[in-house]
């Protein structure tokens, strides 16, 4: 049911498809060398935030269709929900995820979208989207979610107010108010390479697990038309201690009071002997994409062919090794 005062959606609403996703999906043949293994779906037009990296952004001047270097073409709503079911049924697809951009009745669209898509197939759903209040997450839930993602982007405060805007103290007590109510169904973003250090990453990092909140970490992304357009993205080798760490930390594996700093902020040691660090990370699973279960998205990051942040599928054991001399080469050799 929704919330009173809130208008239900449009009959005849469209839904946005990834371009991955819509090829899985059987909705548009496209060439992939690594499919999705989520269905990601966008609701929504244009986002009234004005978040600088995103090219939904309010005053963005990157394709309307676009988000991050994606493409998400637009499909009746049912004919997308029934083709999620089909391919849930035939295991192509294990999760299903909403990404909401923020406008009239935002919230109403996602619960009706929600509810419409658990109708259909039994597949997790996962919603990402700026709930008001826990009433919306409730909500949410009840209609069938299986987890809210409530982004929270930047790692500290300044990067936040730079980069987004808005109140980083409600957002903050929002996403632990949250987890502490729905233990096990609520996540978030990070974007690394937005201005913070690694410390200040972890940091974040660890709290968020602390709280029960599943992370999904993100590569800084240039997109053109918007106002970081010009920024780059993180070292890749940055990327790679924060992934680790992540990793670790939500292993229970490492302890993040056993972490050291460089005065630069960079992470110099996982307070490990680096010999049972290599064993720990040996199959390159750290460096996979994280978020949900079954969440790989595909160059949502990086351009085919490119540099891999997060690598959408299992390591090859040259791939693997590779990575982890490389991570073990920058930081400080523990006993």
């Amino acid at each position: 049911m929704l919330r009173a005062g809130l208008a239900a959606p449009a009959e005849g609403e469209t839904w946005r498809a990834s371009s991955g996703t819509a090829a899985v999906l059987g909705l548009r043949p496209t060439p992939m060398d690594a499919a999705p293994t989520t269905a990601y779906l966008m609701l929504g037009a244009r986002c009234l935030q004005n978040c600088a990296f995103c090219a939904q952004a309010r005053d963005s001047l990157a394709d309307e269709a676009a988000l991050s270097r994606v493409l998400w073409p637009a499909y009746p709503r049912d004919e997308v929900a029934r083709a999620v079911a089909a391919a849930a049924d035939e295991g192509a697809i294990r999760r299903a995820c909403f990404q909401v951009t923020v406008g009239p009745h935002h919230v109403a669209r996602t619960e009706d979208a929600v509810h419409r898509l658990a109708a259909a197939t039994s597949v997790p759903i996962c919603a990402s989207v700026a709930p008001r209040d826990l009433a919306d997450v409730e909500r949410l839930l009840e209609a069938g979610a299986e987890r809210v993602t409530i982004s929270l982007d930047a790692a500290t405060e300044a990067v936040y107010r730079r980069t987004k805007g808005g109140r980083w103290a409600r957002g903050c007590a929002l996403l632990e108010e949250a987890a502490a109510a729905f233990p096990g169904h609520i996540g978030t973003h990070l974007i690394v390479g937005l201005g913070e250090t690694e410390h200040e990453a972890i940091v974040r990092v660890a709290d968020l697990l602390a709280r029960g909140v599943r992370v999904a970490l993100f590569s800084f992304t240039p997109v053109r038309g918007t106002p970081l357009e010009g920024a780059p993205p993180p070292p890749l080798e940055a990327y790679r201690r924060v992934q680790a760490a992540l990793w670790l930390l939500a292993r229970g594996l490492a302890s993040a009071e056993a972490f050291r700093y460089r005065d630069d902020g960079t992470l110099a040691t996982f307070g490990l002997p680096e010999a049972a660090l290599a064993d720990l990370l040996a199959d390159g699973d750290a460096f996979r994409t994280s978020g949900c279960p079954d969440c790989n998205r595909p160059y949502y990051n990086e351009r085919p062919g490119g540099t891999l942040f997060n690598y959408p599928r299992p390591l090859t054991p040259a791939e693997a090794d590779r990575e982890v001399d490389a991570l073990l080469r920058g930081l400080t050799p523990s006993p």
